[in-house]
C-alpha cells in the first residue's frame, strides 16, 4: 500500500481568505488601495514564472512594480497582507492527514510556491508541525505539471514513483503525476480524504 502522500497547498489544504474562503485579493483595493487587476498585469503576468521557479526573488521584482503602481505600499506590507489573507486551512483535511500520519503514513506538501510564502506556510501557519516536509517549485527549479517536478521529488524522497500518491485540485497535475508513475487523486473538496483514498480513518 502507498504510504507517502504528497498534498497540494492552494486549492487543497489552503482555500482562500480565513474569513470567507474567497480569493486573497478580493479586498485588496479597499484595504490597500491597489487594484487586483493592476497587480495581475504588472506583477504576476510578467514576473511570476521566474519567481515561482526560483529564478528571481519576489522582492526584487515586486519593489519596482509597487513603486510604479502603488508607491504608498512597501513589499513587506503587500506580502504580509497577501500571505495572511491566503491562509484558510482546511481543518478537516488537516485532521485527516494527522490520522494518516499517526497511522504510519509520511505526509509531505508538493506545491508551486516561491521561497517566502513556502517559509510562511511552514513556520508562521505552523504546517511544519503537521507534515514531514515540503517540496516546492522555487526550491526545485521546476513546477507542476512538469515531469521534472515529480522526478525530483521522488529522488529527494528516495522512493519509487509507484509508492507516491499525490492529492491535487488541478486535473493537469493529476495527469502529470500519473504519467510520472505516481498514483494521484483529484481533490475537489466534495468528498472526505478517506472517501477519496478508499480508507477508513
Amino acid at each position: 500500500m502507498t504510504r507517502t502522500l504528497l498534498v497540494d497547498v492552494d486549492g487543497v489544504l489552503i482555500r482562500g481568505r480565513p474569513s470567507d474562503g474567497r480569493p486573497w485579493s478580493t479586498g485588496l483595493e479597499a484595504d490597500l488601495g491597489l487594484r487586483a487587476e493592476d497587480l495581475q498585469s504588472t506583477f504576476f503576468a510578467p514576473h511570476w514564472e521566474d519567481i515561482v521557479l526560483g529564478r528571481a526573488a519576489l522582492a526584487d521584482r515586486l519593489a519596482p512594480v509597487l513603486a510604479a503602481v502603488a508607491p504608498h505600499l512597501t513589499v513587506q506590507q503587500l506580502t504580509d497582507y497577501w500571505f495572511n489573507q491566503d491562509a484558510r486551512i482546511d481543518q478537516a483535511l488537516l485532521a485527516d492527514l494527522g490520522h494518516l500520519r499517526r497511522g504510519g503514513w509520511h505526509i509531505h506538501l508538493a506545491t508551486n510556491q516561491e521561497h517566502r510564502r513556502a517559509d510562511h506556510l511552514m513556520r508562521v501557519l505552523g504546517l511544519a508541525d503537521h507534515v514531514d516536509g515540503i517540496h516546492y517549485s522555487a526550491d526545485l527549479g521546476c513546477r507542476k505539471p512538469d515531469a521534472a517536478f515529480f522526478h525530483q521529488v521522488a529522488a529527494r524522497l528516495r522512493e519509487s514513483p509507484h509508492n507516491l500518491l499525490l492529492l491535487d485540485d488541478a486535473a493537469e497535475n493529476v495527469r502529470a503525476a500519473r504519467a510520472a508513475g505516481w498514483s494521484a487523486v483529484h481533490w475537489t473538496g466534495q468528498r472526505s480524504l478517506a472517501g477519496c483514498l478508499g480508507l477508513s480513518l
